[in-house]
């Protein structure tokens, strides 16, 4: 953006009239067609000829109609000198074309990609003839395809709006012009057409969003649910989705009244919410499963913040500087720093609503249980005898055990009986640490290192812009059937210098003429500089001659009519003229890897640019695109590596325990480089929304896998398994919960006609399939024999000095309370 500031500041768009700006400078208002045959025909014989100059004129008829005006296109297109419109060059081919046949002139011959005009002028034809074969002497033989663009200006807001509606009408004249003539394939395309297209997979994906949020609503009350009536919590589930329902739409509210755009990488918000804020209230739920029912609720209460929220809280720190620095000035795409941003201020309401609104219902659902109240109706649970005496059906929905019903041998914790719970205890423990069940999980682990190595090592950055549109789109079928036909050669690329040097020393043109070598140049600088060498200028020619056959080529020579455009003038006192800024246009010749190319050749061109001797810069508009991919990689993973680097330093005065930085850094390493692979295989490449998903997956994996590894690392006295077997009845409900109400809620994106959600959708799910493989399989086992040691120390003690223990409980005989004194004798 900086050059193409540069460009706009040494030669205006008024000064570019001959030239097809829209490629050359700034995107602008423009409308594009590819005309193509099902049959790969040749598009240059008499009947195609004839039938495109038809769409060109059927074009050139559009009328905008206005209130008191009817806009054609000789309203609003670019104008030329004898203020006639500017129009592709390949139109004045197939002229010439139609009225040699006519005339039956056979000598008449295209070549490509450059050919002559009747008017003796050289255009360059490259980006209009496509598919083309080509005899000796680069005639050309057959073109498969042509590409028609048509500019509009766009000068103030009245003309840019007209421009606009014009650009609508003339996609639909081309596809009423389609209908009409089956045999050919029209691809229209304009310059609004990426912006609706990015916007469009907003509105075909509300439907499934609205399927995810059914789907989540249902699996949130049922993983709350269990058959005991009264200690069952369905409405929990309810809210704490309504908990992170609030905390996104609170934000983009804020977004909308702070004057924010809105875009389509918002869809992913709502994953990183429920990602991050569902596993909060499921771990609230598992910590409130932990305690005493014969306490308080307040008691109760304040041991679930005091278990649950210490995590939580360095979890939500974790989101908000990992997405904090990504909505900093650090971060030069609008979009993501916008998504950042958004994320930002939905994890902090989330936090506040977590402890304010889901606390308080918490609380409210407490003294339902403790009230002895159905869980969903709120109404008091009768009696055992009582329920002997109704049907069976109203026997099965106020299903409760009673405290008094417990004998003081039995084991007390009610809530086994929830299927998550028993299943992970009676079960999955001791499963996944049996011997047998080990050397299994390390061989399929290798199995996991082995392809993602494989993918990991053909990872490729994205610079397709279709990667972010919708797939039934305009965007997506012009850009393919341009990348198949028109990839023989670059986007035009404009060569500036922007000083003033010595144009008429010979050593001066050899160093410019050097530096666009391997380039097709379409330039009439180019042809001058030749010209000069041809005439044998020497290096000792007076500079005033110099500009003066300079000035003098422009009235004199109309081969050079137009080469007043590309150099700049600048006057002297003594009536001098200097060039201080001068230009010339270049393509390349590319080939199927036609970005990878450009990305190569623009790296090289600004690398020499600071090396060499001419001060330049070069430009095109592609460029911009290009730069917003490689920083949308190298920007995003700078800064997930400055906030990991900070929150490792941060956490480390905070853990009780080293250990733990060690194992969560390395866990976050191997799940981040499993899913990078992965993806890679799935063919999905790294560009902006894969890079988020990645910053978001370390934060994930960090949410999951942190309170295992915590619990398993301070647990001290017994063996490793047991504190394994510990770790995952204390935390694996929650995490399972999460990430059964994640996987349902992406499911449906993954049916969404959009590429940008099919990105979404494969990292996300990605990442939420190798952390819970992590969290279940690999941490289970691999910390059952690494670091560290759980050896129970054997102390000697003195036996005079032994301590005998009285436990004595005290009840208050007013409230339900219990209070456990500990006496030492």
């Amino acid at each position: 953006k900086i050059e193409r500031n540069l460009v706009d500041s040494l030669f205006p768009v008024n000064r570019s009239k001959h030239r097809l700006y829209s490629d050359l400078q700034t995107p602008g208002r423009y409308g594009r067609v590819i005309i193509t045959s099902f049959r790969k025909a040749n598009m240059l014989d008499q009947h195609h000829t004839d039938l495109i100059l038809k769409l060109h004129s059927a074009v050139t008829r559009i009328q905008v109609q206005r209130p008191g005006f009817n806009y054609t296109f000789a309203h609003i297109c670019i104008l030329n000198n004898d203020k006639t419109c500017i129009v592709d060059d390949i139109v004045h081919v197939l002229e010439e074309l139609k009225a040699a046949r006519s005339s039956n002139r056979t000598n008449f011959a295209i070549t490509y990609p450059i050919t002559h005009l009747k008017d003796g002028r050289e255009v360059y034809n490259g980006h209009q003839l496509g598919g083309v074969t080509v005899h000796s002497k680069d005639r050309v033989k057959s073109a498969e395809a042509i590409q028609l663009t048509y500019y509009l200006q766009a000068i103030n807001s009245l003309n840019d709006m007209v421009a606009e509606k014009w650009e609508s009408i003339f996609c639909d004249t081309v596809e009423l012009f389609q209908k009409s003539n089956r045999k050919v394939k029209m691809y229209p395309f304009t310059s609004s057409s990426l912006k609706e297209d990015f916007q469009k997979t907003s509105r075909v994906s509300e439907r499934y969003l609205i399927t995810s949020l059914v789907l989540v609503v249902t699996l949130a009350i049922l993983c709350c649910s269990m058959q005991d009536c009264v200690r069952s919590k369905p409405w929990l589930g309810l809210l704490g989705l309504l908990t992170v329902t609030l905390a996104t739409l609170t934000a983009a509210g804020i977004i909308n009244l702070t004057g924010g755009k809105y875009n389509s990488t918002f869809l992913g918000i709502p994953f990183v919410m429920l990602g991050h804020g569902l596993y909060g209230t499921f771990e609230m739920l598992s910590s409130w499963r932990k305690t005493r029912e014969d306490q308080h609720v307040k008691e109760r209460t304040a041991a679930v913040f005091a278990d649950s929220m210490l995590s939580f809280s360095l979890t939500t720190a974790m989101y908000l500087v990992t997405f904090g620095i990504g909505a900093s000035p650090f971060t030069n795409i609008e979009a993501a720093r916008i998504f950042c941003c958004n994320s930002c201020i939905a994890i902090f309401f989330n936090y506040l609503y977590v402890l304010s609104f889901y606390g308080s219902s918490l609380v409210f659902t407490g003294y339902i249980e403790n009230n002895y109240q159905h869980s969903i109706f709120c109404r008091k649970v009768p009696k055992p005898e009582v329920l002997q005496e109704k049907p069976a059906w109203y026997r099965f929905l106020l299903t409760a055990r009673f405290s008094e019903d417990t004998d003081d041998s039995e084991e007390t914790n009610t809530y086994e009986s929830h299927l998550l719970v028993w299943f992970l205890k009676r079960y999955y423990c001791d499963w996944i640490t049996n011997t047998y069940v080990k050397p299994f999980v390390v061989l399929f682990y290798l199995v996991y290192i082995s392809f993602a190595l494989m993918g990991y090592l053909q990872v490729s950055e994205g610079s397709d812009l279709s990667n972010i549109v919708a797939t039934a789109t305009r965007t997506i079928e012009y850009t393919t059937a341009q990348q198949k036909y028109f990839s023989n050669y670059s986007p035009v690329i404009g060569f500036y210098i922007y000083e003033s040097i010595e144009y008429w020393n010979t050593s001066v043109q050899e160093d410019v003429l050097e530096y666009t070598k391997g380039f097709v140049r379409i330039s009439w600088f180019e042809s001058y500089l030749n010209y000069l060498r041809k005439l044998n200028i020497s290096t000792g020619l007076p500079k005033k001659n110099f500009t003066d056959m300079l000035r003098n080529s422009f009235l004199k020579t109309p081969q050079f009519a137009h080469f007043s455009e590309d150099i700049i003038f600048s006057k002297k006192y003594n009536n001098e003229v200097d060039v201080v800024a001068s230009r010339m246009f270049l393509v390349a010749k590319t080939m199927e890897t036609k970005r990878e190319e450009l990305y190569d050749l623009l790296e090289t061109l600004r690398k020499l640019s600071l090396t060499s001797k001419v001060k330049f810069i070069v430009f095109n508009p592609s460029f911009v695109y290009m730069d917003r991919y490689a920083s949308s990689v190298g920007a995003p993973l700078q800064n997930s590596c400055i906030s990991a680097l900070f929150l490792l330093f941060f956490s480390a005065f905070l853990v009780a325990d080293s250990l733990i930085n060690v194992w969560l850094t390395l866990t976050v390493a191997s799940v981040e480089f499993g899913v990078i692979g992965f993806m890679t295989l799935w063919k999905v490449e790294l560009d902006c929304i894969s890079v988020l998903c990645l910053i978001y997956g370390i934060n994930y994996t960090i949410d999951n896998c942190a309170p295992l590894l915590s619990t398993f690392v301070l647990g001290k006295e017994f063996t490793r398994t047991k504190w394994v077997k510990n770790a995952l009845e204390v935390h694996g409900v929650a995490i399972l919960q999460s990430y059964l109400c994640y996987i349902v809620g992406l499911i449906p994106l993954a049916a969404v006609p959009s590429n940008l959600t099919r990105t979404l959708f494969r990292c996300l799910f990605l990442i939420a399939l190798v952390t819970f493989f992590h969290c279940f399989a690999i941490l289970p086992v691999i910390l059952t024999f690494l670091p560290p040691s759980k050896k129970k120390r054997k102390e000697k003690k003195n036996p005079e000095n032994r301590e005998e223990i009285e436990c004595v409980e005290m009840v208050d005989m007013d409230s339900t309370r219990v209070v456990d004194q500990i006496t030492t004798v």
